[in-house]
């Protein structure tokens, strides 16, 4: 008898950590596919902080910078309309516990950024750029590594301590000089590891 559930206990071991790695396989692949938004958000912030620093640094008319602002409004609309049409479509499909996990990261991600930002305003009683822009990058560091983490890719998880480690240096500078630290981190974070899991999605 006991040694029927020691064989009963070792299977139901051995089954679990079979389903783990399976639900992780199907994660992994279904992440992969979700490359594309790497990319779209990737290259939209990565444009929109280059894009503030040259601002920052040329003179324009005003006329010129309403048009700017205006224009990445508008992309930005477009590609989080783009975002919600993905996540909606993609939800009719088969969940796993590892998928539910990580909407619920980026979700709690959405709503600490809000939160800090009023925390902020509340004590200083005004929104200093220069403290909250290094402040969301850590944040954005902490999701991206418990991404990678999650779902077993190396490239990812580095891509979230460089963010972070961007995100520490930047406070050392103005926010004009944030942008740029900023747009390098969504280039190794997001634009980088969004090339190599979309291309690799057949695979």
């Amino acid at each position: 008898m006991e040694e029927n559930d020691k064989v009963l206990e070792s299977f139901d071991e051995g089954q679990s950590i079979q389903v783990i790695k399976e639900m992780i396989q199907v994660s992994q692949k279904s992440f992969k596919n979700d490359g594309i938004l790497f990319l779209l958000w990737g290259w939209l912030m990565f444009i929109s902080y280059v894009t503030n620093y040259i601002m920052y640094n040329i003179v324009i008319t005003r006329q010129m910078e309403r048009i700017s602002q205006d224009l990445r409004f508008a992309i930005t609309i477009i590609a989080i309309i783009y975002t919600l049409y993905y996540v909606f479509k993609k939800s009719k499909k088969v969940k796993t516990y590892i998928g539910i996990s990580l909407k619920y990261v980026w979700i709690s991600l959405s709503v600490s950024l809000v939160l800090s930002s009023m925390i902020i305003h509340n004590v200083l009683q005004q929104t200093n750029f220069e403290l909250l822009h290094p402040i969301f990058m850590m944040f954005l560091a902490f999701a991206i590594v418990v991404t990678g983490g999650i779902l077993r890719y190396k490239l990812v998880i580095i891509g979230g301590v460089v963010f972070g480690a961007l995100a520490y240096t930047s406070s050392f500078f103005s926010l004009e000089i944030q942008m740029l630290f900023e747009a390098a981190a969504w280039l190794v974070a997001f634009i980088v590891p969004g090339h190599l899991l979309y291309a690799k999605r057949k695979q």
